[in-house]
């Protein structure tokens, strides 16, 4: 089974040892928390248009890691089922006091693999995307923002 552009497999495996990174993080409310161990050179933008909706966004900025590697160390993750264009099930995770998106994996037997939603992730700052997936979906407009006037805060 593919996800994104990099198999199971090639997640599974954890890629290199040196490459690992251990990430903590939480919902906004805080009543999730959780630890995880990820690649930091598998982090990748994803456009697709299920991203897009449940993110409420153009797109979703995703860290991979294994079952394994994943720890809540606070809250109890609710699960949503999603079926996706390609078919598959994917379970996405989240917090049902605020809503925050926490991860997504697949349905059923086997190993599994986890999207961390980087926003969620403490270290998100340091955890530049490495690859876009699912372009064919990209909004128009999203290779324009580094054109757009940008200010520090909230303009008053």
């Amino acid at each position: 089974m593919t996800w994104h552009a990099w198999t199971c497999t090639d997640v599974q495996s954890g890629g290199s040892r040196e490459n690992r990174m251990k990430v903590n993080g939480q919902c906004y409310c805080g009543n999730i928390q959780y630890e995880a161990e990820i690649d930091p050179e598998r982090v990748v933008i994803c456009h697709c248009t299920d991203c897009q909706q449940l993110s409420g966004s153009a797109f979703r900025t995703v860290a991979f890691t294994r079952e394994d590697a994943f720890e809540s160390t606070g809250g109890a993750i609710k699960e949503f089922i999603k079926t996706a264009a390609s078919g598959n099930r994917r379970a996405q995770g989240f917090c049902g006091e605020c809503g925050s998106a926490i991860y997504a994996t697949s349905v059923g037997e086997g190993p599994k693999t986890y999207g961390l939603r980087v926003g969620t992730l403490a270290q998100r700052g340091q955890l530049k995307p490495r690859r876009q997936v699912w372009q064919s979906s990209a909004l128009d407009w999203v290779g324009t923002i580094g054109d757009l006037p940008a200010v520090d805060k909230q303009p008053a």
